[in-house]
């Protein structure tokens, strides 16, 4: 029995206009939120850190997707409104971070500064933001939860790439 309601069930919503598939999915499916971060680096090998006034640790600039936004304009645009500082994303597909229990999808996406652009005007330019740094890879200091997570996908997915 169980099985033809099923059936019955996706017939029904085959029927259904794109708008109101859309409204059960959102209806029935969980909601996340969807963020977007970004690590810079600079020629040195330095990777940009800011800490957040609100946050324990260092972090990565980022924050929400706006609604119809792309997760790469808010990457940048999050950048350049926190600290000031434009940046040229690196090429290939972002890494994606799932956090159940939070409900977040974070995109996490790599960058260096503009052409053109010295990387020392990074700096506040959020009243979220307490402090900027550029780091050695191996002298970062205490990181937030989610940032050392996403480094962590980061260094993954490079690991990949070389191997045979």
């Amino acid at each position: 029995m169980l099985t033809r309601l099923h059936v019955f069930s996706l017939r029904v919503y085959e029927r259904l206009p794109t708008w109101a598939r859309r409204r059960v999915v959102r209806t029935i499916a969980p909601g996340f939120i969807v963020g977007s971060m970004c690590f810079v680096t600079r020629d040195d090998g330095r990777l940009l850190l800011v800490r957040h006034l609100y946050r324990a640790g260092w972090g990565v600039t980022g924050g929400l997707v706006q609604r119809r936004e792309d997760a790469a304009d808010a990457a940048r645009r999050e950048t350049f409104e926190e600290i000031g500082l434009a940046v040229d994303l690196e090429g290939g597909e972002p890494s994606v971070q799932v956090d159940p229990e939070a409900r977040r999808v974070d995109v996490i996406f790599t960058a260096r500064p503009a052409a053109g652009i010295d990387p020392d005007v990074a700096c506040p330019t959020s009243p979220e933001i307490v402090e900027v740094g550029w780091f050695l890879p191996s002298e970062l200091p205490a990181l937030q939860h989610e940032t050392a997570g996403a480094l962590a996908i980061l260094g993954r997915r490079n690991l990949g790439a070389v191997s045979p």
